[in-house]
């Protein structure tokens, strides 16, 4: 028996038989589970990684997906879409048959018509990690409940020690550069706090995120303030859904104060297209990766001449 506390409102009690006996207050889930729904992209990743998609029997939605197995099995009726949160198709979650739905129970909510469905929900937090690692380290407890524990171990082990060796080199360098993030929404700028994983993994890449606060979730600002944060920052991250090729013509079509950046004048914007690449479907699980993305840009002799970048580059 494995007991698996969940923050202060989830226990679990992972046995190997029916007929085992579990302590008051705790959840009986037999393992290995044979069958799940999962609810985001992150949770996703982590099977993905362990070779474990026999299990996803649903999903919320396949935007943005590009693994092509998922997409077969989708196509052909062996994962069902539930519909997003807050509008959850329950007939479709039922006919998914999911040993355990996994959830992110604090992000948005919308739980309650699969509570009555009495199928055991499962809280995956890995989205409420700060640090690259610790998100990434969350394929343990999914391998726990698939019955790949040891597997999940060895591949965390691998990724754990390519993202450390890289991040030492990086401790030494003789200058960091700095570096701003997002652009203007809607008539806002949402600008991550400094303790947020990104924030983070630019620190881990040898680099310094303009915002120094100790918040991680951040806030929307106004242009002027953002600019007064990030006009000299030495580069510019940039993530979008960018319909066709991303340019610095279209980022200055978006709004036109945008070429007064630094950044933007010395063409050191560092872009990602989720249209163009699995970014949410596979990066929580590749933290290395993505790590080695940005010290190819901010400190390119650390990684060899020939790298090419996965998620991020250096948009021409």
């Amino acid at each position: 028996m494995r007991l698996v506390d969940v923050g202060h409102d989830y226990h679990f009690a992972l046995v190997t038989s029916d007929d085992m006996m579990v302590p008051d207050g705790y959840t009986k889930i037999r393992i290995p589970i044979k069958s799940t729904i999962c609810m985001t992209a992150l949770q996703l990743s982590n099977f993905t990684i362990l070779d474990a998609h026999d299990v996803v029997k649903g999903l919320t939605s396949t935007k943005n997906l590009f693994n092509k197995d998922i997409l077969q099995r989708v196509k052909n009726g062996r994962i069902v879409k539930i519909g997003s949160e807050g509008n959850f198709d329950t007939e479709m979650v039922l006919a998914a048959n999911p040993d355990v739905i996994f959830i992110s129970p604090f992000k948005r909510g919308g739980y309650d018509a699969i509570k009555e469905t009495g199928i055991t929900l499962v809280p995956h937090l890995g989205y409420k990690e700060l640090d690259p690692l610790g998100q990434a380290e969350w394929i343990k407890f999914v391998g726990m409940f698939i019955g790949k524990e040891k597997e999940a171990c060895e591949v965390f082990a691998g990724i754990e020690k390519r993202y450390n060796e890289l991040k030492e080199k990086t401790q030494h360098v003789n200058k960091r550069p700095t570096v701003t993030s997002g652009e203007m929404h809607y008539g806002n700028w949402h600008a991550v706090g400094g303790k947020n994983y990104l924030a983070q993994i630019f620190r881990d890449a040898g680099a310094d995120y303009v915002i120094h606060d100790e918040e991680t979730a951040g806030e929307d600002l106004e242009f002027e303030k953002m600019y007064e944060l990030a006009a000299n920052a030495d580069y510019w991250r940039i993530l979008n859904s960018y319909p066709g090729e991303f340019s610095y013509e279209a980022l200055k079509a978006s709004e036109p104060r945008n070429e007064l950046f630094k950044a933007f004048k010395e063409r050191k914007v560092i872009y990602c297209n989720m249209k163009q690449t699995p970014y949410y479907e596979i990066s929580p699980v590749e933290p290395d990766v993505l790590l080695k993305d940005f010290v190819a840009i901010f400190h390119p002799e650390l990684v060899e001449s020939d790298y090419t970048p996965t998620f991020y580059y250096l948009l021409k």
